[in-house]
């Protein structure tokens, strides 16, 4: 265990020092994190915080799940990393496990190490199966950093400076089908990628027939439909895939954050029909699918499924809307499950930032106005309360 830093003087040379040594691109909260345990983190002055964030929606199960870090443990021993030019037991029985569960007609995975890298495995594979040109994105969508998911980023904040991107990227209107329609008509368009909530751009979502009629658009028209379920994949909307809501299929799924609770890991789940007609040395990754990564993600998903994670998600996703939903400033509440946005008439860093006074973590959004809410698939009845009570006293004093 890291020992904590007794004085506000040593703190502060923690925070001075990453400053220094990393490459400044994020706005850090004045945490300094040494440890966690559940929906619980641990500054290095022993200040406890209530973490509804989960870093960016990683830490699915919590931080530090026993049965996580028993299997990252007994791996380490084991087997860190072979690359895939060989076999592995831990990787087989992953890949296996998480087909196992993936929508019908899904065959096969390809593993990587984030989401960006899924979402660009998923870009290749559309343009090579279809053999058409361009993907359709969303306005308001965020699917990664690198060149080829930022193309398909729209946020102007994430893209300026960085232009040209790649080529072959286009942009309709979230919830609009007329355009979308309008679009894939001209014939050339190899898939659609879409976030089934989008979650950074203000936790934006439409009702099921927007998604069913992007079901039928695509059929009509030859392209794929991929779904970005990196924040909203295993269960944290409350099913196990977001499709299952409002009974959709796509044809691939890209899947990240909280996949192996925290060990760096993506995955790109494939269609039958899809993965048929991808042959050798088309795509890899060094690391993708490494055993620690593997082990990690197996006992993630062992715990979602036989602790009944996906139902009781939904339920606190519930128990969360029914204890906010009449809190003063918040005008309405988004999404569902575990990925919640509270769209308030103040500013959402104002909040954020009193509440971080209390002891509890929450995020923002692209929306100035929308204070996201992201808390482990283990947040009981009890937490909640704690949520409740600590955004009662913010929003009253505001």
């Amino acid at each position: 265990m890291v020992a904590t830093i007794d004085t506000a003087t040593g703190r502060q040379a923690v925070i001075d020092e990453e400053n220094r040594a990393q490459l400044g691109t994020y706005a850090k909260l004045p945490i300094v994190a040494v440890r966690g345990s559940g929906i619980m983190l641990y500054d290095a002055s022993g200040q406890a915080y209530y973490d509804f964030y989960c870093g960016h929606a990683v830490t699915l199960l919590g931080h530090c799940h026993p049965r996580v870090v028993q299997a990252i443990k007994e791996q380490a021993e084991r087997l860190i990393f072979y690359s895939n030019i060989v076999y592995n037991d831990v990787r087989a029985q992953y890949a296996a496990a998480l087909v196992g569960v993936a929508p019908r007609g899904y065959g096969q995975v390809f593993f990587c190490n984030s989401g960006a890298e899924a979402n660009e495995t998923a870009l290749k594979l559309a343009r090579k199966y279809t053999g058409r040109p361009t993907m359709l994105a969303m306005d308001g969508s965020f699917h990664g950093r690198t060149m080829g998911a930022l193309a398909m980023t729209s946020n102007p904040k994430y893209r300026q400076g960085f232009e040209p991107l790649l080529p072959g990227v286009e942009f309709v209107p979230f919830g609009d089908l007329a355009a979308t329609q309008a679009r894939l008509e001209k014939g050339d368009i190899a898939a659609i990628i879409i976030e089934p909530i989008q979650s950074i751009a203000g936790v934006r979502m439409e009702g099921a027939e927007y998604y069913r009629a992007l079901r039928e658009l695509c059929d009509r028209h030859g392209s794929l439909l991929i779904f970005d379920e990196i924040q909203t994949g295993l269960g944290r909307t409350g099913k196990l895939w977001a499709g299952e809501h409002w009974d959709v299929v796509p044809d691939i799924i890209t899947l990240a954050k909280g996949i192996a609770s925290g060990v760096p890991m993506g995955a790109t789940l494939i269609s039958t029909h899809i993965a048929e007609t991808v042959h050798l040395d088309e795509h890899g990754s060094t690391f993708g699918g490494s055993p620690i990564a593997c082990a990690a993600a197996s006992a993630t998903l062992g715990a979602i499924l036989e602790d009944n994670m996906v139902e009781h998600a939904g339920a606190m996703g519930r128990l969360m809307v029914e204890k906010l939903g009449g809190l003063p400033h918040i005008q309405e509440i988004r999404g569902m499950g575990l990925l919640l946005g509270l769209c308030l008439d103040v500013p959402a860093k104002d909040v954020q930032y009193a509440a971080l006074e209390r002891g509890v973590i929450l995020g923002t959004s692209g929306d100035p106005n929308v204070l996201r809410i992201m808390p482990p698939m283990v947040v009981t009845p009890e937490d909640v309360e704690h949520l409740a009570s600590v955004l009662r006293d913010v929003l009253q004093g505001i």
